[in-house]
């Protein structure tokens, strides 16, 4: 029966509390009213002291600036009450205007009037000049430093959006925070102007009840200017101290919120957390020490001060000196015979793990230089293959060698190799002078011969014509290799149900006919898969899906249908091999021997070596003579068969070619031009015929 009524009191409550407060301001209130009214200001405004005191940021409080407007119009209202209640009663005596008045006229200042306006003369300088002026300052500051650092805020988000380092749902949460903080700052800049408003209303308010109240104490209540003085000043100064308390303790509170760092820690944690040093309370113990052994100071004051300044000391240090426990004290809820799943579980698809030595690089003090650079390898592969890679776990091992590190992709180790934090290594291009000496290794990323030399001689190798780079960078490098030939391993199902979801954003219907039907989503991660272990990118997944689409009624296996996308693909395929205008580098395959490759393709059509062992080894070998030439020219290009036997040369030459493409006749475009540089020969003798351009000789033809 009483459901509604609560809710819709509950739902106005705020607007029927100011308009309380404006009743408050223009309706008589008896005195025992205005004791429940002061009692609850002083329990407002202590309550609201104790939340500033203990929130970890400002933001938790974001509702302070409102909280200080409203505290600070309830407490004017009281002023204006107990002004009408002092001028109406004063004549009556110290108790006219309540109980609360009283008590703060005759225990706070000891019922001498003169005491009381010098008390309340500081307390309004305190408030006024040294806390309210201080803290509307900062929040100005703050205020402006907020929102001139939005936009930068705000790119900050995108960019980490973009790199995979935010979810969607993660970076609108950080928009609004910082929105939220902008809003915050400015509210806080003009609630600051309503402190410093109400300690000047306070000091009005006090001259307006002493002067009114002398007027009438002596024309309408026939007091002498003493008694008056005596009644009136005395109510005066109870009001405004009962008042400037509260308004006190609002501006300790608004200075306190504006002056917060943010911490995970409450303000009365993050101070002794810092105060915990051991060095800074020694000087303090010797120099209060040294101060009670002058005569004319009070020892029996100084020296128990130095005593307890000796004595945190003592016990900071002793707790300083304790040895760490490394293993966490077994306790009934984990017995030691019980194995937890995060202890055997890796949760990173992508581990970096560094010798002892090597720590410095990702220290955050020395600037995590290679943190840094595996964020931009993230970023960059990221855009590179069409969907965001996974997160890399950095860690120490102390097993390893001091100097050593280890990539592990879905827990198998693909690479590992030394490195020397404060060293550079020096790559030797082929033709470097001599005269520099330094540790000889092998480059991991190229297998190029390279020094490690201190830092001091990089300007020699440099002009000795090496490549000179950090040890950060030649992990990253290494690192960027693996993850980019383990793309396929990377992708999963959730990776492409988010290519799913984005392609929903904005072409829903094609999303439509893509999945559940005709394509399940491990279909679809299959195809992707595909595509990515042969350098594929996922970029224009739209074209993926139309091409999906289109091939859906023939009812394609996984392997037919990639080489049905690939020919769609044809075009993007080509320009991450060659640029638009520059024509296609190709070798290709003699007639004979390519009837011969499409014969053992034809003879085994599900096998996925359909060649025979001899074979499939002699046409490694003259691949490798036909494209070393262009490997050794740092030079792109494309070996180009049949649609039929595509796909199993490409398996053939991926462990040893793995960055060479190997197309169709059916994926290159019909106006992309194509230089065939090479044409590996005849069934029977395997010669690779090396043809020349009209500008350079690429090979020399040669026989087995």
């Amino acid at each position: 029966m009483f459901a509604v009524p609560l809710s819709v009191l509950k739902g106005n409550a705020l607007p029927i509390a100011i308009l309380l407060l404006v009743m408050l301001m223009i309706v008589p209130v008896p005195a025992a009213l205005l004791d429940v009214g002061f009692i609850l200001n002083i329990m407002i405004s202590l309550a609201v002291l104790m939340v500033a005191m203990n929130v970890a940021k400002p933001l938790d409080f974001s509702s302070f600036p409102t909280v200080l407007l409203l505290a600070t119009i309830f407490r004017l209202a009281l002023n204006v009450a107990s002004t009408r209640v002092v001028l109406v009663e004063g004549h009556q005596g110290p108790a006219a205007a309540g109980h609360v008045i009283e008590a703060f006229g005759a225990f706070l200042i000891g019922g001498d009037y003169i005491v009381g306006l010098f008390v309340f003369a500081v307390l309004m300088i305190i408030n006024l000049v040294v806390i309210t002026k201080g803290a509307g300052r900062v929040s100005e500051v703050s205020a402006r430093f907020t929102l001139d650092a939005l936009p930068g805020k705000q790119m900050a988000i995108d960019a980490d959006l973009n790199a995979g380092l935010l979810t969607p749902d993660e970076a609108k949460a950080r928009r609004q925070e910082v929105a939220t903080e902008a809003d915050f700052y400015g509210s806080m800049d003009g609630a600051s102007k309503f402190v410093k408003g109400d300690a000047v209303a306070g000091l009005l308010i006090l001259f307006v009840n002493i002067f009114g109240g002398l007027i009438l104490g002596v024309v309408s209540h026939d007091l002498s200017f003493s008694e008056a003085a005596q009644t009136y000043i005395m109510l005066a100064i109870g009001d405004a101290l009962v008042a400037q308390v509260p308004a006190l303790l609002l501006s300790i509170a608004a200075a306190a919120i504006v002056t917060r760092v943010s911490s995970p820690l409450d303000l009365a944690g993050q101070i002794s957390s810092q105060f915990g040093f051991s060095r800074a309370w020694g000087p303090v113990a010797g120099i209060l020490t040294l101060l009670g052994l002058v005569p004319a100071m009070p020892q029996l004051v100084v020296l128990p001060a130095a005593a307890l300044a000796g004595g945190i000391y003592w016990t900071l240090r002793r707790s300083e000196r304790a040895p760490v426990r490394l293993v966490e004290p077994i306790t009934d809820a984990a017995p030691s015979h019980l194995i937890e799943w995060h202890e055997v579980a890796e949760s990173a698809p992508i581990t970096l793990e560094l010798g002892y030595s090597l720590v410095s690089l990702v220290d955050e003090r020395k600037g995590a230089a290679l943190m840094g650079r595996v964020t931009a390898i993230r970023r960059q592969l990221s855009r590179e293959f069409g969907f965001v890679m996974p997160m890399v776990k950095v860690t120490d091992d102390l097993s390893l060698p001091g100097n050593a590190y280890q990539i592990r992709i879905s827990g198998v180790l693909v690479g590992d190799d030394q490195a020397w934090a404060n060293e550079l290594l020096a790559l030797d291009s082929g033709d470097c002078l001599e005269g520099i000496t330094g540790r000889p290794v092998k480059d991991p990323s190229f297998g190029l011969d390279a020094l490690w030399i201190a830092e001091s001689m990089r300007t020699d190798a440099v002009t000795a014509g090496y490549t000179v780079v950090d040890s950060s960078t030649v992990i990253a490098t290494h690192l960027n290799q693996l993850v980019s030939a383990s793309a396929a391993e990377l992708f999963g199902m959730d990776d492409a149900q988010a290519l799913i979801d984005n392609l929903k954003d904005s072409y829903p219907q094609l999303a439509a006919g893509l999945t559940p039907a005709p394509y399940s989503l491990a279909a679809v991660t299959a195809l992707c898969r595909a595509l990515l272990a042969e350098r594929v990118p996922l970029r224009d997944f739209r074209r993926i899906a139309e091409a999906m689409v289109d091939v859906a009624p023939r009812n394609l296996d996984i392997a037919e249908l990639v080489e049905a996308v690939r020919q769609r693909l044809g075009g993007l395929i080509v320009q991450t091999i060659v640029p638009v205008k520059m024509p296609l580098p190709a070798i290709t395959f003699d007639g004979d021997l390519e009837s011969l490759l499409v014969q053992s393709v034809q003879s085994a059509p599900q096998a996925s070596w359909p060649f025979e062992p001899e074979l499939a080894r002699r046409i490694i070998s003259v691949i490798d003579d036909a494209v070393q030439p262009m490997l050794v020219a740092a030079r792109s290009f494309a070996i180009i068969t049949s649609p039929l036997c595509r796909a199993a040369i490409a398996r053939l030459l991926r462990a040893q070619f793995s960055d060479v493409a190997v197309l169709s006749f059916l994926e290159i475009p019909e106006t992309k031009k194509v230089d065939v540089i090479a044409v590996v020969g005849s069934a029977g003798r395997l010669p690779a015929t090396i043809l020349s351009d009209a500008n350079q000789e690429i090979g020399e033809p040669h026989a087995e």
